[in-house]
């Protein structure tokens, strides 16, 4: 289950949310960059030291290695895999889901480990769905204000009646 871009978007109170419980995440982990992806790869946001990388392709073949992984769990009897790591010689990567709308992709290396990543996931991702939730929510809901597009017919009739 994916969630479409057209109903929901960020304002700069909610990048600033997001911001800040991802930076905390970086500082309290000691991980060195953390990627924000929607599950259709675009990238959201990133926060920490950018490795040498595209983040863009980054993002998209994060989210494809994750959609990847979801029908792995299939196979095995499993809905999904709600996380995915990637150990490298130099770097390691660990993917988990969030509200099964975005994936939060954290970029690490030997200044910290696995376990610490892990033990601090769970509450990151418990504070990010909170603020996606609230972001789709509000999409949903229609909190745009209804007067933006009130008398927008009339104007369009008026266009083509002179």
């Amino acid at each position: 289950m994916t969630a479409g871009t057209a109903n929901w978007s960020f304002t700069e109170d909610d990048f600033a949310a997001i911001s800040e419980s991802l930076k905390r995440f970086l500082s309290e982990t000691s991980a060195t960059f953390a990627l924000l992806v929607d599950r259709s790869g675009q990238l959201v946001t990133t926060v920490g030291d950018a490795p040498n990388l595209d983040t863009t392709t980054f993002a998209t073949l994060t989210a494809a290695d994750f959609s990847a992984n979801d029908q792995l769990a299939r196979l095995v009897g499993e809905t999904d895999f709600s996380s995915l790591f990637h150990q490298g010689e130099n770097e390691s990567i660990y993917v988990a889901d969030v509200a099964r709308r975005l994936l939060l992709v954290i970029i690490f290396d030997s200044r910290t480990t696995v376990g610490l990543v892990r033990l601090r996931m769970k509450d990151e991702i418990d504070e990010l769905t909170l603020l996606v939730d609230r972001v789709f929510s509000r999409g949903r809901d229609g909190d745009a204000p209804k007067h933006l597009l009130e008398g927008a017919d009339d104007e369009i009739d008026k266009l083509f009646n002179w």
